[in-house]
């Protein structure tokens, strides 16, 4: 254009020093230190990163960010694509659109404490617990009485998964009692009634269940005293040879009724009459926390998937769409025929760029793992603080896993300045 090099020099060579101060320098030091032992002081050439290939928790990390790079960006670009094809059907699209991107405007630092929140154990506190345990609750019961237990050397014994059985066979026509005890008098419920004694009945096989303990301890064992209360609403099994033949509940009054079938069966209360209430699913513990925290990313970065999704989406010829529909395809053909291949060089922007962001990520991680399962939900850009500033005071690994991380991100960056410059000379 006829411009002096010179002047063209001039106007670049603020820019330069600072990619030169902020991005070259710190590459090469980086680069350098990690060829130095802990403190500096001494060359040791790689074996660095020999540790970082051989330590257990930086290999937790290694595969952690393997996880995320194939499971985070895959997601978040699915849902966006998701989200920016139906927001173009609905009346309130820019609305939608909106909600969905406003977690964008959140950092990393509030995401993180607010899904930390989330993911609390005590269902009075984590959302995520909430719902599951409202859920739970919806469709099964409850346990009736949790901690409930026979006396030490009756005929009830414990038995296989938590449950009590007696030792001998019910009989039509001699009631088959079931005392138990352990449940403190304020656990029982307000409307309780005192226990009475099932009636003898020929055809049936009856009894009580209750709580074989009065105030001030001068009850007989066994034995149902005035005062005593009834335990309702426990479940009676009758098992003949590993099988249920026959299943009661108790009444009000504690008292049972099973069907005839039941006589010679020996009598179960099962373990769903005393486990402990159901507190939802352990979010943050070492078996969850990495598809957890994946979660909390995907809900912050799939309205940045959907916007560049729908900006794509927009210059989708509309007449190949109609063409197809014409001829006679249906939506599904049509979103998998027509409208993907035509987005796929903004799906693949899209994703390139959620796998560079993913191999940095560390402020959710840090925030929402808890001191016992972070080693579990460890990445490398964590184990890089974590070896050299948070503890392991070793910025020789941490530098090496800063280089590691480094030409992690190459290849895919240089993928897609490849890619952005092939779509330029089209």
């Amino acid at each position: 254009m006829g411009t002096r090099p010179w002047v063209a020099a001039l106007f670049l060579l603020p820019a330069l020093i600072l990619l030169g101060a902020l991005v070259v320098y710190p590459i090469v030091y980086t680069v350098q230190r990690s060829l130095f032992d802990a403190d500096g002081s001494a060359f040791v050439g790689l074996k660095n990163f020999g540790t970082v290939f051989t330590d257990h928790g930086i290999l937790t990390a290694v595969r952690n960010n393997a996880i995320w790079v194939v499971v985070a960006p895959t997601a978040a670009t699915a849902l966006g694509l998701v989200f920016a094809v139906l927001t173009e059907r609905v009346r309130w699209s820019t609305a939608f659109k909106l909600v969905i991107f406003m977690p964008m405007a959140i950092s990393m630092l509030a995401a993180g404490i607010i899904f930390r929140l989330v993911y609390e154990q005590d269902p009075g506190r984590g959302v995520a617990n909430a719902v599951v345990v409202a859920v739970h609750d919806t469709f099964t019961d409850n346990a009736a009485y949790p901690g409930a237990r026979p006396r030490p050397g009756g005929d009830l014994a414990p038995s296989a998964g938590g449950s009590f059985t007696t030792k001998s066979t019910a009989q039509q026509g001699s009631p088959a009692d079931l005392p138990l005890i352990g449940i403190p008098q304020n656990k029982l419920p307000s409307n309780a009634v005192d226990a009475k004694p099932a009636p003898s009945q020929p055809d049936s096989v009856t009894g009580t269940v209750w709580l074989d303990f009065r105030p001030g301890g001068t009850g007989k064992a066994g034995v149902i005293d005035p005062g005593e209360k009834a335990l309702s609403g426990v479940k009676v099994q009758a098992v003949k040879d590993g099988k249920v033949v026959a299943t009661a509940k108790s009444g009000k009054d504690g008292t049972y009724k099973l069907p005839k079938a039941a006589e010679g069966a020996q009598l179960r209360l099962p373990a769903s009459n005393f486990s402990g209430k159901y507190n939802g699913v352990n979010w943050l513990g070492p078996n969850l926390i990495t598809p957890s925290i994946i979660g909390s990313y995907i809900w912050m970065w799939a309205g940045f998937a959907m916007v560049l999704i729908a900006a794509g989406l927009a210059g989708v010829p509309r007449e190949l769409m109609e063409q197809a529909r014409v001829d006679g395809a249906n939506e599904w053909q049509v979103f998998r025929r027509i409208t993907v291949p035509l987005l796929a060089p903004v799906l693949v922007v899209v994703t390139v760029t959620l796998m560079i962001n993913v191999l940095k990520i560390f402020d959710l991680v840090y925030i929402i793992a808890p001191g016992n399962t972070q080693s579990d939900a460890n990445v490398l850009a964590l184990q890089l603080y974590l070896s050299s500033f948070g503890g392991g005071d070793n910025q020789g690994v941490g530098s090496a896993i800063g280089v590691i991380l480094l030409l992690l991100v190459l290849p895919v960056m240089i993928f897609n300045i490849r890619r952005l410059r092939r779509e330029g000379r089209r």
